[in-house]
């Protein structure tokens, strides 16, 4: 049998971030099917994913029966070099007043929204990912004073994303070096709002009238 030789694309760059915070339900949970206006954003230094996966070897009759896999959630750690101060109150769970004010640190629950992220590859391959179901749980805020000549000053905040729907996925994504990636997917038409299953892939690929 012949080898088949791969040369995948190597990563280029970080492209923008992506959110879109969901309109939970009365009860305060989760609504899949609402989600507010995408926010795209160019403010993104590195995004570093890791996956919290866990591996349980279940042994029976002096031996390894099976191992059970579980994908509980996945950390988004994202450097910027700005944020938008509203939103960001807003995934902190802050009180905004109408007269400006913000109110901070109360133990509330912080909202959900959806997250995304863009990988540029070498020679115009992409991967566009969407994790729908997010809350940040942490961000920096640091500023130095001013020097000579300009520094930047970032702050990292990190997005925890959990398990959308009943079979436990965290991400959707699409890559054009995949044999299957639909040609007609741009990035614009990926992110215009979070897609979650097969038919919202089919509905972001449709022509509007």
């Amino acid at each position: 049998m012949a080898i088949t030789t791969k040369r995948p694309k190597i990563k280029e760059t970080v492209g923008a971030l992506y959110y879109a915070f969901n309109t939970m339900t009365e009860e305060g949970e989760f609504d899949p099917e609402n989600y507010e206006t995408t926010v795209k954003s160019d403010v993104v230094k590195t995004i570093n994913t890791t996956d919290n996966t866990g591996a349980t070897v279940v042994r029976a009759s002096g031996g390894n029966y099976t191992t059970a896999y579980q994908t509980s959630s996945a950390d988004n750690e994202v450097e910027v070099v700005a944020i938008d101060p509203e939103d960001l109150s807003k995934m902190k769970g802050d009180d905004i007043h109408e007269n400006g004010l913000v109110l901070g640190g109360a133990p509330k629950a912080r909202p959900y929204f959806a997250f995304g992220k863009v990988v540029k590859k070498i020679g115009g391959a992409i991967e566009l990912v969407w994790y729908p179901k997010c809350q940040l749980t942490e961000n920096t805020d640091e500023a130095a004073t001013s020097e000579e000549e300009f520094s930047e000053q970032n702050d990292t905040i990190t997005i925890k994303a959990y398990a959308f729907d009943d079979e436990g996925h965290i991400s959707v994504r699409v890559n054009s070096e995949m044999s299957n990636y639909p040609e007609e997917l741009t990035e614009e038409k990926f992110f215009e709002k979070p897609i979650l299953d097969d038919a919202g892939l089919t509905a972001a690929l449709t022509p509007t009238a």
